[in-house]
Parts: structure tokens; C-alpha cells; sequence
């Protein structure tokens, strides 16, 4: 190959590995410029206004509470059982009915002790003539003091024997304690009755206790006569609201949960909550009127501030806030805001001040 024809080969060749080398720069640049003008679409849209929440400032009544779960209980129960044993001969009751204190519920054999009490009765007029006549001797001074008196305490015997067998009778029978319902009985006539045999349950009912426990710290908080409010489920799911009383507070707390136990009573006049429901109970520990309720998600914490946003004339404006008191939900604003002030809560971490923004939702609280 002659020297000229090198050349030009040699050459040709260079241009090749320069333009293969600077081909992938001027591509980026050329990207990098397309990518640099967005359309007009594109910068409407991030000039559009944010949509976002907001609330306007009431006062309203702010409650700082706490839940926990309990039960109910019922006022008063036992579980029913002759003072002796023997047949029972008669049982008065039906199942799941009220009674009233002192009704007659079932009865065992008491025909030995009736026997056994008319024979006793038979003795008393003739004790009572014996003390009578010896009284009389006495007065004339027929007969001694230690006769008279002798007569006299087998007559007071005889009384108290009488009185024994009559508190033996109404051990044979079973009666009703207190007011309440009957459950569901656990013996037929017929069968032998022991002080350990079960006859009956009753309970009462109205009013209705309610029993539920609650953190030592909360202590100070909860107290004889102090107001709770529980909830329970009706039939369709819905949660019901109830308020009850406290009436007594365990005076020492419990070793396993360090926990105390507290009771409270609901009246329950209709009877229409049963024992041994599952129900949380709501305990408000400090209550402020005319508060300032901020909603939690609408603070932002910043260096040891509370920042809140504003809606100012289509814009976002950054306020600090002094705070208090805490529920789940609120936060009480001490400074820094005025009633009918409206609150943006929803996506306050993107909002900087002077932002537009558009409200897609007011809630006047």
C-alpha cells in the first residue's frame, strides 16, 4: 500500500474512535436540554394550588381520659341451700321469676319438729299453774325461795325448748334473702336436701355493678362518688353509653397488674343489662371548658415549637401554638389561636408558608 493511502486510512480511523468518544456527551446534552423544558401541562400543574382540610377554630369542651375494660356484676348473689337436711316436700318458686325478701321457696320434712313443738306446747299451761301456785305460797311464806325459783326455771326451760324446735322449723324452710330473680333450680321435690346441696340461685340485679380496674397512677383520679361512663354493644353492633357512679375503691393495689380495683353502681331500672357483660369504661380525669381543640395532626413539633398552619387569603401561613392538655384526639391551644381561625389538617408536612392552597374540605367543629 503506498504512503498516501495509509494516511488517509490512518485518518479515518481517528475521526471513528473521536466521534465514537464524544457521541455519548452530546446525546446527554441533548436529553438534558429536552428534559429541562416541560410542557405547558406539566408547569400548570405544579403551579396548581394544594387541596387539602382545614378546621375552623370553636371553643368547645375538652376531656382528658383514659379507657380500660370491666364487667358487671350483680349487686347481689348466692347460691341457695337449706340450714338442715331432709326431704324436700315442697318447692314454691319458678324459674327465672322475681321474688320478693322473705318469700317462701322450698321446704324439707318438718313433721318430727311439729310433733315434737306440740308436745312441748301441751307443758305450758300446767308450768304456768305450777309457778302461779308456788308465787302465791311464796307471798304467805308457805313455801322457800329455792322451791319457787325451782318451778320457775323449769317453766323458762320449757319456754326455751319451745323456741329451739321453732328455729329448727324455719331452718326447714328456704326463703328468699333479698329481692331478685331466680335462676334455674338444681333439685326436684322428693329428693334429699344436705346444707351442701344447691337449690337455687337468685341474684339481684337493679342496681347493677360495674367492675373494672385501673393503673396506680390514675389513683388520685378515681374516687367514691366519681361519674364513668361505659360502653356496651346492642344488637345491631352499635355502642351504647352509660353512666354510672363509683362507690368504693380497693385500698390496696394488686401486686400482679399494680393495678386497683374500683367498683361503681348503675341503676339499671329496667333490668335490661345483664351480669357478666364485657363493657370498656371511660374515665375523664380533667375536664376544660371553652378550650381551644386543636386536631393532633394538624401540629407539627419543630425544635421544641408546636407549628400549626393557617389559611390566609388562598394561602398557607405557619403560626406557633402553646399547648396544654391532651386527648387522643385534641390538643388544647393555650396562645396562639383565635376562635373562627381556620386550621389546615391535612398535609401539613408539604406546606410551607406562603403556599397556595385550596380547602377541599371544611369542617366547621
Amino acid at each position: 500500500m503506498s504512503k498516501p493511502v495509509k494516511w488517509t486510512v490512518l485518518g479515518i480511523i481517528i475521526l471513528l474512535v473521536a466521534g465514537m468518544i464524544a457521541y455519548p456527551r452530546i446525546r446527554q446534552k441533548l436529553n438534558s436540554g429536552k428534559e429541562g423544558a416541560a410542557p405547558p401541562a406539566a408547569m400548570s400543574q405544579r403551579r396548581a394550588p394544594l387541596m387539602i382540610n382545614a378546621v375552623v377554630m370553636k371553643k368547645q369542651t375538652l376531656t382528658d381520659n383514659f379507657i380500660t375494660t370491666g364487667t358487671t356484676i350483680p349487686d347481689e348473689e348466692v347460691n341457695l341451700s337449706f340450714e338442715s337436711s331432709g326431704q324436700i316436700v315442697g318447692i314454691y318458686f319458678t324459674e327465672g321469676v322475681h321474688v320478693k325478701k322473705g318469700d317462701l321457696l322450698a321446704k324439707i320434712n318438718d313433721k318430727p319438729l311439729q310433733a315434737e313443738l306440740k308436745k312441748l306446747e301441751a307443758q305450758v299451761p300446767l308450768a304456768k299453774q305450777r309457778v302461779f301456785r308456788q308465787e302465791t305460797l311464796l307471798e304467805k311464806d308457805a313455801v322457800s325461795q329455792e322451791a319457787y325459783e325451782q318451778v320457775t326455771t323449769e317453766y323458762e326451760k320449757l319456754m326455751a325448748d319451745i323456741e329451739l324446735v321453732k328455729a329448727r322449723i324455719l331452718q326447714t324452710e328456704l326463703r328468699a334473702p333479698f329481692d331478685g330473680i331466680m335462676g334455674l333450680r338444681q333439685v326436684s321435690e322428693g329428693a334429699y336436701a344436705t346444707p351442701s346441696t344447691v337449690i337455687v340461685n337468685l341474684t339481684k340485679i337493679s342496681p347493677l355493678k360495674i367492675e373494672f380496674s385501673i393503673p396506680e397512677r390514675y389513683a388520685s383520679d378515681v374516687k367514691n362518688g366519681t361519674n364513668v361512663a361505659f360502653y356496651m354493644e346492642d344488637e345491631s353492633g352499635m355502642k351504647i353509653r352509660y353512666t354510672a357512679k363509683v362507690y368504693a375503691v380497693e385500698s390496696k393495689v394488686t401486686l400482679e397488674t399494680r393495678s386497683l380495683n374500683v367498683r361503681a353502681l348503675y341503676p339499671n331500672t329496667d333490668e335490661a343489662i345483664l351480669p357478666g357483660r364485657y363493657l370498656s369504661v371511660d374515665i375523664s380525669r380533667q375536664e376544660i371548658n371553652d378550650a381551644l381543640a386543636v386536631p393532633s395532626e394538624a401540629i407539627i413539633p419543630e425544635m421544641g415549637r408546636s407549628i400549626v398552619y393557617l389559611y390566609k387569603n388562598g394561602e398557607a401561613k405557619a403560626t406557633e401554638i402553646k399547648t396544654g392538655l391532651r386527648s387522643p384526639s385534641h390538643t388544647h391551644a393555650l396562645e396562639g389561636l383565635l376562635p373562627g381561625d381556620t386550621v389546615l389538617t391535612t398535609g401539613v408536612m408539604q406546606l410551607r408558608s406562603g403556599m397556595k392552597v385550596t380547602i377541599d374540605n371544611l369542617i366547621d367543629d
